[in-house]
């Protein structure tokens, strides 16, 4: 187990009861007066989960290995990247909203500012969460470069979580993201399975991604023809890809990799 009270350094701990509860806890992490103490596991979504001193946690059911505590008895929430977080103390650092996030080094940090300008937030700063209301926090790729090198954490989250496997590549500076092994409606195409290509253009997440593409081409198995606007080719890193002409607004702040997923699976359970 690893136990922070900073969200920047840790410490290693162990406990010899599988289901201990949180007073054992703040004990195993070296706490004598755990009655003036909160805790918190977090979990491997990053979301933070509340335990009571006299609250059992399973720690073979969790999967959790890293915990928070805090010499207080309230906690703050706020949210970032649309995850809701908590944390014991009313000022948090930049470093440690990168750090529990998870945000990557070539995204910035900002605090939304309702009705004015959004706040950059370096790792040195610190944001008072005590304020009216939950503090939201957003992530901005910091600067363009030539191609793509990693996706937001969230993204990175999602296709994680849901068991798809994905590299990235990138094309006379363009940057995408390919999805591999993306399961179609049975019966439906004359593949199982295809790679969804989304490429990725500068200042994403919030500059507006629209088509996606497939390898290899598919035929719907009812006609032997390509489906309605998925008939033109598309060059990219070597390879002619089938592109899917599915349009849609784009909600900065909002969409992402979880939205052109969605996209791509209704477009092909709706194919004709």
């Amino acid at each position: 187990m690893r136990f922070t009270t900073d969200g920047i350094s840790y410490r290693d701990a162990s406990i010899g009861d599988p289901v201990p509860v949180g007073s054992q806890l703040l004990s195993a992490a070296g706490v004598r007066d755990v009655e003036n103490y909160s805790l918190f596991a977090i979990l491997p979504n990053g979301e933070f989960e509340d335990i009571r001193l006299d609250e059992t946690f399973d720690l073979r059911a969790k999967g959790v290995e890293t915990f928070a505590y805090f010499e207080s008895d309230r906690s703050f929430n706020f949210t970032i990247e649309s995850r809701q977080m908590s944390w014991g103390k009313n000022l948090i650092s930049g470093k440690a909203l990168r750090n529990l996030a998870g945000v990557d080094a070539r995204y910035s940090i900002y605090l939304e500012v309702r009705g004015g300008h959004d706040r950059l937030i370096e790792d040195h700063d610190l944001v008072d969460l005590a304020g009216k209301g939950i503090e939201r926090f957003i992530t901005v790729i910091s600067e363009t470069t030539e191609g793509l090198e990693t996706l937001p954490s969230a993204d990175r989250r999602f296709l994680e979580a849901h068991g798809l496997a994905y590299e990235i590549i990138n094309d006379g500076g363009i940057g995408a993201v390919v999805i591999k092994d993306f399961a179609l409606p049975p019966g439906k195409f004359d593949h199982d399975k295809v790679d969804v290509m989304i490429q990725l253009p500068a200042g994403y997440p919030d500059a507006s991604v629209d088509m996606f593409y497939t390898l290899p081409w598919i035929k719907l198995n009812a006609t032997n023809t390509y489906a309605a606007c998925a008939d033109v080719p598309q060059l990219f890193a070597g390879a002619s890809w089938q592109r899917w002409s599915r349009h849609a607004e784009w909600r900065a702040g909002i969409d992402g990799i979880r939205t052109m997923v969605t996209r791509a699976q209704m477009a092909f359970e709706k194919a004709k």
